[in-house]
Protein backbone atom coordinates (compact mmCIF):
# COMPACT_ATOMS: atom_id res chain seq x y z
CA UNK A 1 0.00 0.00 0.00
CA UNK A 2 1.59 3.33 -1.03
CA UNK A 3 2.07 5.94 1.65
CA UNK A 4 0.06 9.16 1.85
CA UNK A 5 3.06 11.10 0.61
CA UNK A 6 3.45 8.81 -2.41
CA UNK A 7 -0.23 9.17 -3.25
CA UNK A 8 -0.04 12.96 -2.90
CA UNK A 9 3.01 13.12 -5.18
CA UNK A 10 1.31 10.94 -7.76
CA UNK A 11 -1.84 13.07 -7.74
CA UNK A 12 0.25 16.21 -8.26
CA UNK A 13 2.15 14.50 -11.08
CA UNK A 14 -1.05 13.50 -12.89
CA UNK A 15 -2.43 17.02 -12.43
CA UNK A 16 0.70 18.44 -14.09
CA UNK A 17 0.29 15.97 -16.95
CA UNK A 18 -3.35 16.98 -17.34
CA UNK A 19 -2.35 20.63 -17.65
CA UNK A 20 0.06 19.72 -20.47
CA UNK A 21 -2.44 17.56 -22.38
CA UNK A 22 -5.14 20.22 -21.99
CA UNK A 23 -2.78 22.89 -23.36
CA UNK A 24 -1.82 20.65 -26.29
CA UNK A 25 -5.49 20.00 -27.02
CA UNK A 26 -6.21 23.74 -27.15
CA UNK A 27 -3.21 24.41 -29.39
CA UNK A 28 -4.24 21.59 -31.75
CA UNK A 29 -7.80 22.94 -31.84
CA UNK A 30 -6.50 26.39 -32.81
CA UNK A 31 -4.27 24.96 -35.53
CA UNK A 32 -6.95 22.60 -36.79
CA UNK A 33 -9.26 25.32 -38.07
CA UNK A 34 -6.55 26.87 -40.23
CA UNK A 35 -5.29 23.49 -41.46
CA UNK A 36 -8.82 22.29 -42.24
CA UNK A 37 -9.62 25.47 -44.16
CA UNK A 38 -6.43 25.08 -46.21
CA UNK A 39 -7.17 21.42 -47.01
CA UNK A 40 -10.77 22.11 -48.00
CA UNK A 41 -9.76 25.11 -50.11
CA UNK A 42 -7.26 22.99 -52.06
CA UNK A 43 -9.71 20.20 -52.89
CA UNK A 44 -11.65 21.96 -55.69
CA UNK A 45 -8.43 22.98 -57.45
CA UNK A 46 -6.98 19.49 -57.12
CA UNK A 47 -10.22 17.92 -58.35
CA UNK A 48 -10.35 20.25 -61.36
CA UNK A 49 -6.70 19.62 -62.16
CA UNK A 50 -7.36 15.87 -61.99
CA UNK A 51 -10.37 16.21 -64.30
CA UNK A 52 -8.40 18.16 -66.90
CA UNK A 53 -5.47 15.72 -66.79
CA UNK A 54 -7.83 12.73 -67.00
CA UNK A 55 -9.57 14.22 -70.02
CA UNK A 56 -6.31 14.84 -71.84
CA UNK A 57 -4.83 11.51 -70.74
CA UNK A 58 -7.82 9.61 -72.10
CA UNK A 59 -7.28 11.22 -75.50
CA UNK A 60 -3.59 10.39 -75.85
CA UNK A 61 -3.33 7.20 -73.78
CA UNK A 62 -1.73 4.42 -75.79
CA UNK A 63 -0.31 6.69 -78.47
CA UNK A 64 3.40 6.68 -79.29
CA UNK A 65 3.63 10.41 -78.56
CA UNK A 66 2.18 10.18 -75.03
CA UNK A 67 4.41 11.87 -72.40
CA UNK A 68 6.56 9.56 -70.30
CA UNK A 69 4.81 10.61 -67.09
CA UNK A 70 1.61 9.22 -68.61
CA UNK A 71 2.90 6.25 -70.56
CA UNK A 72 5.35 5.18 -67.88
CA UNK A 73 8.55 3.26 -68.47
CA UNK A 74 6.80 0.24 -69.93
CA UNK A 75 7.74 -1.77 -66.85
CA UNK A 76 6.29 -2.41 -63.40
CA UNK A 77 9.36 -3.67 -61.62
CA UNK A 78 10.50 -0.88 -59.26
CA UNK A 79 8.01 0.91 -57.00
CA UNK A 80 8.65 4.12 -55.07
CA UNK A 81 6.48 4.54 -51.97
CA UNK A 82 6.26 8.15 -50.76
CA UNK A 83 5.18 7.80 -47.12
CA UNK A 84 3.99 11.07 -45.60
CA UNK A 85 3.67 11.25 -41.80
CA UNK A 86 4.10 13.84 -39.04
CA UNK A 87 7.29 15.19 -37.54
CA UNK A 88 5.89 14.79 -34.02
CA UNK A 89 4.00 12.18 -32.06
CA UNK A 90 1.23 12.40 -29.46
CA UNK A 91 -1.45 12.23 -32.16
CA UNK A 92 -3.00 8.83 -31.53
CA UNK A 93 -2.83 6.34 -34.38
CA UNK A 94 -2.28 8.98 -37.07
CA UNK A 95 1.29 7.97 -37.97
CA UNK A 96 0.80 4.24 -37.35
CA UNK A 97 -2.17 4.00 -39.72
CA UNK A 98 -0.16 5.45 -42.62
CA UNK A 99 2.88 3.29 -41.89
CA UNK A 100 0.68 0.20 -41.59
CA UNK A 101 -0.82 0.86 -45.03
CA UNK A 102 2.66 1.36 -46.52
CA UNK A 103 3.95 -1.84 -44.88
CA UNK A 104 1.06 -3.86 -46.31
CA UNK A 105 1.70 -2.48 -49.79
CA UNK A 106 5.44 -3.08 -49.52
CA UNK A 107 4.84 -6.67 -48.40
CA UNK A 108 2.51 -7.29 -51.34
CA UNK A 109 5.03 -5.91 -53.83
CA UNK A 110 7.94 -7.84 -52.35
CA UNK A 111 5.87 -11.04 -52.44
CA UNK A 112 5.34 -10.42 -56.17
CA UNK A 113 9.10 -10.11 -56.71
CA UNK A 114 9.03 -6.33 -57.16
CA UNK A 115 11.70 -3.91 -55.96
CA UNK A 116 10.50 -1.46 -53.31
CA UNK A 117 12.03 1.93 -52.56
CA UNK A 118 10.68 4.20 -49.83
CA UNK A 119 10.91 7.99 -49.62
CA UNK A 120 9.74 9.26 -46.24
CA UNK A 121 8.28 12.69 -45.49
CA UNK A 122 8.13 13.21 -41.73
CA UNK A 123 10.35 11.84 -38.97
CA UNK A 124 7.80 9.53 -37.33
CA UNK A 125 7.22 7.47 -40.45
CA UNK A 126 10.93 7.03 -41.00
CA UNK A 127 11.46 5.92 -37.39
CA UNK A 128 8.80 3.21 -37.70
CA UNK A 129 9.78 1.97 -41.16
CA UNK A 130 13.45 1.83 -40.20
CA UNK A 131 12.71 -1.10 -37.91
CA UNK A 132 11.92 -3.63 -40.63
CA UNK A 133 12.33 -1.87 -43.99
CA UNK A 134 15.56 0.07 -43.47
CA UNK A 135 17.15 -1.55 -46.52
CA UNK A 136 14.45 -0.02 -48.73
CA UNK A 137 14.74 3.59 -47.49
CA UNK A 138 16.23 5.75 -50.24
CA UNK A 139 15.51 9.29 -49.05
CA UNK A 140 13.95 11.50 -46.43
CA UNK A 141 12.35 14.95 -46.41
CA UNK A 142 12.63 16.84 -43.12
CA UNK A 143 9.85 19.38 -42.50
CA UNK A 144 10.52 19.84 -38.78
CA UNK A 145 11.59 23.47 -39.28
CA UNK A 146 8.58 24.33 -41.45
CA UNK A 147 5.97 26.23 -39.43
CA UNK A 148 3.34 26.26 -42.16
CA UNK A 149 3.46 23.94 -45.15
CA UNK A 150 3.34 25.74 -48.49
CA UNK A 151 3.40 24.88 -52.17
CA UNK A 152 7.16 25.42 -52.23
CA UNK A 153 7.58 22.42 -49.90
CA UNK A 154 5.46 20.25 -52.19
CA UNK A 155 7.41 21.50 -55.20
CA UNK A 156 10.68 20.45 -53.55
CA UNK A 157 9.37 16.93 -52.96
CA UNK A 158 7.90 16.74 -56.47
CA UNK A 159 11.19 17.88 -58.02
CA UNK A 160 13.04 15.12 -56.14
CA UNK A 161 10.51 12.46 -57.22
CA UNK A 162 10.50 13.61 -60.86
CA UNK A 163 14.29 13.65 -60.93
CA UNK A 164 14.41 10.09 -59.67
CA UNK A 165 11.89 9.08 -62.35
CA UNK A 166 13.88 10.79 -65.12
CA UNK A 167 17.00 8.97 -63.96
CA UNK A 168 15.19 5.62 -64.15
CA UNK A 169 15.22 4.87 -60.43
CA UNK A 170 11.62 3.59 -60.38
CA UNK A 171 8.67 2.72 -62.58
CA UNK A 172 5.68 3.52 -60.35
CA UNK A 173 5.31 6.10 -57.55
CA UNK A 174 2.55 6.00 -54.93
CA UNK A 175 1.63 8.46 -52.16
CA UNK A 176 0.61 7.34 -48.68
CA UNK A 177 -1.13 9.87 -46.42
CA UNK A 178 -4.23 10.48 -44.30
CA UNK A 179 -7.20 12.21 -45.86
CA UNK A 180 -9.01 14.48 -43.41
CA UNK A 181 -12.68 13.67 -42.86
CA UNK A 182 -13.37 14.93 -39.34
CA UNK A 183 -11.69 15.41 -35.98
CA UNK A 184 -12.25 11.76 -35.10
CA UNK A 185 -11.90 10.29 -38.58
CA UNK A 186 -8.85 10.36 -40.84
CA UNK A 187 -8.76 7.98 -43.80
CA UNK A 188 -5.42 6.30 -44.71
CA UNK A 189 -5.12 6.81 -48.46
CA UNK A 190 -2.96 5.54 -51.31
CA UNK A 191 -2.67 7.51 -54.54
CA UNK A 192 -0.60 6.65 -57.60
CA UNK A 193 1.04 9.74 -59.04
CA UNK A 194 3.48 8.29 -61.60
CA UNK A 195 2.55 7.21 -64.20
CA UNK A 196 -0.64 9.25 -64.17
CA UNK A 197 -3.54 6.78 -63.92
CA UNK A 198 -6.04 6.80 -66.79
CA UNK A 199 -9.66 6.24 -65.67
CA UNK A 200 -10.99 2.90 -66.90
CA UNK A 201 -13.82 3.11 -69.39
CA UNK A 202 -13.50 6.89 -69.78
CA UNK A 203 -13.98 8.41 -73.20
CA UNK A 204 -12.08 11.32 -74.66
CA UNK A 205 -13.89 14.63 -74.44
CA UNK A 206 -14.82 16.32 -77.70
CA UNK A 207 -15.90 19.58 -76.07
CA UNK A 208 -12.50 21.25 -76.32
CA UNK A 209 -9.93 21.90 -79.02
CA UNK A 210 -6.43 22.21 -77.61
CA UNK A 211 -3.66 24.42 -78.91
CA UNK A 212 -0.85 23.36 -78.93
CA UNK A 213 -1.39 19.59 -79.07
CA UNK A 214 -2.75 17.56 -76.21
CA UNK A 215 0.62 15.83 -75.84
CA UNK A 216 2.43 19.17 -75.52
CA UNK A 217 -0.04 20.39 -72.91
CA UNK A 218 0.28 17.17 -70.93
CA UNK A 219 4.07 17.40 -71.09
CA UNK A 220 3.84 20.69 -69.19
CA UNK A 221 0.77 19.86 -67.07
CA UNK A 222 1.76 16.46 -65.67
CA UNK A 223 4.72 17.71 -63.56
CA UNK A 224 2.43 20.41 -62.16
CA UNK A 225 -0.16 17.74 -61.44
CA UNK A 226 2.38 15.69 -59.47
CA UNK A 227 3.28 18.76 -57.39
CA UNK A 228 -0.41 19.57 -56.88
CA UNK A 229 -1.20 16.06 -55.67
CA UNK A 230 1.73 16.14 -53.25
CA UNK A 231 0.68 19.59 -51.99
CA UNK A 232 -2.90 18.39 -51.48
CA UNK A 233 -1.62 15.34 -49.60
CA UNK A 234 0.51 17.57 -47.34
CA UNK A 235 -2.50 19.77 -46.54
CA UNK A 236 -4.74 16.76 -45.89
CA UNK A 237 -2.05 15.28 -43.66
CA UNK A 238 -1.67 18.56 -41.77
CA UNK A 239 -5.39 18.78 -41.01
CA UNK A 240 -5.53 15.08 -40.13
CA UNK A 241 -2.57 15.40 -37.76
CA UNK A 242 -4.11 18.29 -35.83
CA UNK A 243 -7.49 16.55 -35.68
CA UNK A 244 -5.90 13.33 -34.43
CA UNK A 245 -3.77 15.21 -31.87
CA UNK A 246 -6.77 17.17 -30.61
CA UNK A 247 -8.76 13.96 -30.17
CA UNK A 248 -5.84 12.11 -28.53
CA UNK A 249 -5.10 14.95 -26.09
CA UNK A 250 -8.79 15.26 -25.22
CA UNK A 251 -8.87 11.55 -24.35
CA UNK A 252 -5.64 11.90 -22.38
CA UNK A 253 -7.06 14.85 -20.43
CA UNK A 254 -10.22 12.90 -19.61
CA UNK A 255 -8.20 9.85 -18.55
CA UNK A 256 -5.99 12.01 -16.34
CA UNK A 257 -9.08 13.45 -14.67
CA UNK A 258 -10.45 9.97 -14.03
CA UNK A 259 -7.11 8.87 -12.58
CA UNK A 260 -6.99 11.91 -10.30
CA UNK A 261 -10.48 11.09 -9.01
CA UNK A 262 -9.51 7.48 -8.31
CA UNK A 263 -6.25 8.44 -6.61
CA UNK A 264 -8.03 11.09 -4.53
CA UNK A 265 -10.50 8.47 -3.26
CA UNK A 266 -7.64 6.13 -2.35
CA UNK A 267 -5.79 9.01 -0.68
CA UNK A 268 -8.82 10.05 1.38
CA UNK A 269 -9.52 6.47 2.45
CA UNK A 270 -5.89 5.93 3.44
CA UNK A 271 -5.86 9.23 5.34
CA UNK A 272 -9.11 8.36 7.10
CA UNK A 273 -7.74 4.93 8.03
CA UNK A 274 -4.56 6.50 9.39
CA UNK A 275 -6.52 9.00 11.51
CA UNK A 276 -8.82 6.26 12.81
CA UNK A 277 -5.83 4.14 13.74
CA UNK A 278 -4.24 7.04 15.63
CA UNK A 279 -7.47 7.73 17.53
CA UNK A 280 -7.77 4.06 18.52
CA UNK A 281 -4.18 4.09 19.78
CA UNK A 282 -4.82 7.25 21.80
CA UNK A 283 -8.05 5.88 23.32
CA UNK A 284 -6.42 2.53 24.09
CA UNK A 285 -3.51 4.30 25.79
CA UNK A 286 -5.86 6.47 27.85
CA UNK A 287 -7.85 3.46 28.98
CA UNK A 288 -4.68 1.64 29.98
CA UNK A 289 -3.82 4.46 32.35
Amino acid sequence: MPSLKDLKNRINSVKSTRKITKAMQMVAAAKLRRAQDAAEAARPYAARMEAVVNGLATSVAGSDTAPRLLAGTGADKVHLLVVMTAERGLCGGFNSSIVKLARIRAAELLAQGKTVKILTVGKKGREQLRRDLSAHLVGHVDLSEVKRVGYVNALTIATDVLKRFDEGEFDVATLFYNRFQSVISQIPTTQQIIPAPVPEGAEASTLYDYEPSEEAILEDLLPRSVATQIFTALLENGASEQGARMSAMDNATRNAGDMIDRLTIVYNRSRQAAITKELIEIISGAEAL
